[in-house]
């Protein structure tokens, strides 16, 4: 059968989970990607609250909605950036402490070891309800953002070495490493949402990624092709490099190619929607993303894990946009064949 269409919730904070549910099932959901902040998935409640995890499945089962993965992007871009006032506006008081910049960095890491652990709860305690729901993966994944030290060296000046840049993924490394061996103590694989502000923002800083964790078997991608196309990155490519690494995936567009010669990829300090801006993202379907070669692509690398609605484009309402992107992708998804199609030429096979 197809892959399951799930709507991440992150940019839908603004609503509790108990108003959300209802409309994700209206829009034709088969499940939701829950976002670790506003009230749809609390780390340090899941881990201290008897009956919150419960709770959250209850509200799912009500509704009937699967969910196959949680992400908590905020709190995982604190713990390599260099930190300063637009990340209290996004971190948990508990994270955010005294501002301090270290203090910031290492709580950020702990509370991405707490997800992984908050995860396996959570996961733990939905088995029963959900094997009645699509398969999946059969991975349990927690999607986010790592940061970066380095990601204000993106232009290489004041001229930039490769031992200045080596820092910066040594850095990661060091931060990461304990969060992705504690992943692995429960049994919880990361997907790292290549992005730019990231350590990884295409192809070959994800390869570089990879290497600089040894290879680590429980860091991989949660694969997301809007923010490769307007970089000019092969997004089809990506899926083919990171086989076996792709662990979640995001179905999010945006056009590029556009504007008035204003702003060019760099954005240009502009606001989303500025008639002005070269790219932008894009409802999915609407934009310039060749979706139809990602799925593709993703039926030969065997990925079976859902298809998760990343829903943003400030030109058109929400729930109109939410409900026709999952419409599309139900339509354009397709299951990967068991036969092969020439093989009824045989005559042994007929």
């Amino acid at each position: 059968m197809a892959r399951p269409v799930t709507l991440f919730t992150g940019q839908w904070a603004d609503l509790s989970l108990g108003e959300l549910l209802p409309r994700v099932k209206e829009m034709g959901y088969d499940g939701v990607e829950l976002g670790c902040w506003g009230d749809h998935f609390d780390v340090q409640a899941a881990l201290n609250d008897a009956d919150y995890v419960a709770g959250r499945w209850d509200l799912l089962q009500k509704n009937d909605l699967a969910c196959y993965a949680i992400s908590n992007h905020l709190a995982g871009q604190a713990v390599c950036d260099h930190i300063d006032e637009r990340h209290q506006a996004i971190l948990p008081p508990h994270v955010w402490g005294d501002g301090d910049a270290e203090g910031v960095r290492q709580r950020a890491a702990q509370e991405m070891i707490d997800t992984g652990k908050a995860a396996r709860k959570f996961f733990d305690a939905g088995k029963d309800y959900m094997a009645g729901k699509p398969a999946g993966s059969g991975k349990t994944v927690v999607n986010g953002f790592t940061g970066s030290s380095i990601w204000h060296a993106i232009y290489a000046f004041p001229p930039t070495d490769q031992n200045y840049l080596q820092k910066g993924f040594d850095d990661f490394a060091t931060r990461w490493k304990p969060i992705m061996d504690a992943f692995a103590k429960e049994d919880v694989y990361f997907g790292l949402e290549v992005h730019p502000t990231e350590i990884a923002f295409d192809i070959a800083t994800a390869q570089r990624a990879v290497e600089a964790l040894d290879g680590h078997p429980r860091f991989g991608f949660n694969y997301d092709p809007s923010h490769l196309g307007y970089q000019g990155v092969d997004y089809v490519k990506f899926i083919r490099t990171f086989a076996d690494r792709i662990f979640h995936v995001h179905m999010k567009d945006a056009w590029w190619g556009h504007g008035d010669g204003t702003v060019g990829v760099f954005g240009g300090h502009t606001d989303f929607i500025d008639p002005r801006r070269a790219w932008d993202f894009r409802s999915v379907g609407r934009g310039d993303t060749d979706f139809e070669e990602i799925i593709v692509a993703l039926n030969d690398i065997g990925y079976s894990g859902p298809l998760s609605v990343e829903w943003e484009d400030g030109r058109m309402d929400r729930f109109h946009g939410a409900a026709e992107s999952c419409a599309y992708t139900r339509d354009l998804d397709f299951a990967r064949s068991d036969v092969v199609f020439d093989s009824a030429f045989d005559s042994d096979n007929q």
